[in-house]
């Protein structure tokens, strides 16, 4: 049983949105710190937003700060990305993560032990 689905992808347009979710598992939830990241074909996995399981406190990657807004559902066991002004460079396959409980907001993919499968964000121009 997959412990992260992401959904919500697809093809936006320079200055339009997009809103990303992405359903989990409790024991990979609830406790935990949540991320989200994005890869290109031949790239590292970049850091895109965290949030913490309060939900007080949020990280953003430099390139998506003011743009994209992370968020989260303790009841529904979701979290989400909503992502406004899209630029083509926000075209990339979009992957939710965890952390293992107890953990602290982290910008390093490394940290993050539960992944989703990932889904597609293109951006036409």
């Amino acid at each position: 049983q997959a412990q992260l689905v992401e959904s919500g992808g697809g093809l936006g347009q320079a200055g339009g949105s997009l809103r990303l979710s992405c359903a989990a598992a409790a024991h990979a939830f609830n406790r935990n710190v949540m991320g989200w990241f994005r890869q290109i074909p031949g790239r590292d996995r970049e850091f895109v937003a965290a949030i913490e399981q309060s939900a007080i406190r949020t990280l953003y990657g430099d390139s998506v700060k003011g743009r994209f807004t992370i968020s989260r559902d303790n009841i529904k066991n979701t979290l989400y990305l909503q992502m406004n002004n899209l630029r083509p460079e926000d075209a990339a396959v979009y992957y939710c993560a965890a952390r293992q409980a107890g953990f602290g907001l982290s910008t390093n993919h490394d940290h993050y032990v539960y992944w989703g499968q990932g889904t597609q964000v293109t951006v036409s121009s």
